[in-house]
């Protein structure tokens, strides 16, 4: 939620690809768990409100962060690959 208000803050390209992206994972991660789909799509909302109260227009912070986000989700997804495979 966070990466997703700070793309749409700052006009981000890719913007909606991501919340695209990450719809499409939740469908596929949560299928018929309702109760887990309530806690992914609060998790998001809490993180897309949570910036959205503290970064108000895109500055050079909310750039930072969303290199520092992108990197942390890069390096996750590495880590998950290698350790569980593709």
């Amino acid at each position: 939620g966070s990466l997703q208000y700070i793309e749409s803050l700052c006009k981000s390209a890719q913007a909606n690809d991501w919340r695209d992206d990450m719809s499409k994972l939740l469908a596929a991660e949560v299928a018929n768990e309702p109760q887990r789909q309530e806690r992914f799509t609060a998790a998001f909302n809490r993180g897309y409100r949570t910036f959205a109260a503290v970064y108000t227009e895109c500055t050079a912070n909310a750039k930072a962060a969303e290199k520092t986000y992108r990197h942390e989700g890069a390096t996750l997804a590495q880590e998950i690959t290698s350790r569980f495979g593709n």
